[in-house]
């Protein structure tokens, strides 16, 4: 997996052949090796973050979140990503149809948590909670992700570069609503009273 990880940010059209033709593990295998894993970086590391480091608001002391506050979040965040990319999976391979690839879902689930990669690396800027740092290295994230994604999918499919276009931009889309049902859904929950508590 490691090198994988590597390749995708040194070599990533060379690698993703590479993913393509080692993609031939079961699901579970691919969630308890790859997914599980990648998407345990941000939540550890938001973890951290808030309940060690904090924030800080104008001049005052830094806010932290309370230990079991910052557990029942990072909980639910780490299934969301899970969730997340299973949806997306499942979306890739009910969409391969349309051009004519034949996919296995495992090998959808491996190309979902791989083009995702660069947002569980870059969830490691949570373990210094601050907004503008966050949001640049989230920004790099998301925008080498998206170049992942289109550079992947007619790879990995192996389909004509242009409908290669076509399916990206279909899974961006539905990845967009992805994100966009995960934030309302943490609305809806914050709203019950099940929200952040802080250490100050």
């Amino acid at each position: 997996m490691l090198n994988h990880v590597v390749g995708l940010f040194t070599h990533p059209d060379q690698e993703w052949r590479q993913i393509r033709g080692d993609a031939q593990e079961s699901i579970g295998h691919l969630y308890l090796t790859h997914t599980l894993i990648l998407a345990a970086i941000p939540a550890i590391s938001a973890f951290i973050g808030t309940t060690q480091v904090g924030w800080v608001i104008a001049n005052n002391g830094p806010v932290m979140l309370t230990v079991e506050s910052a557990l029942w979040m990072t909980l639910m965040s780490y299934l969301s990503m899970l969730a997340g990319v299973g949806v997306m999976a499942a979306f890739i391979h009910w969409m391969a149809r349309t051009y004519d690839a034949l996919p296995s879902m495992a090998r959808c689930v491996a190309f979902a948590t791989y083009t995702a990669t660069p947002l569980f690396i870059g969830g490691l800027a949570a373990l210094y909670p601050h907004l503008w740092f966050g949001m640049l290295v989230g920004i790099a994230a998301i925008c080498y992700t998206v170049y992942l994604l289109y550079i992947g999918m007619p790879t990995f499919m192996n389909i004509d570069p242009d409908e290669g276009f076509l399916f990206s931009s279909s899974v961006l889309a539905v990845g967009l609503v992805v994100l966009v049902s995960i934030l309302a859904f943490t609305v809806i929950v914050w709203g019950m009273g099940v929200g952040p508590e802080y250490t100050n």
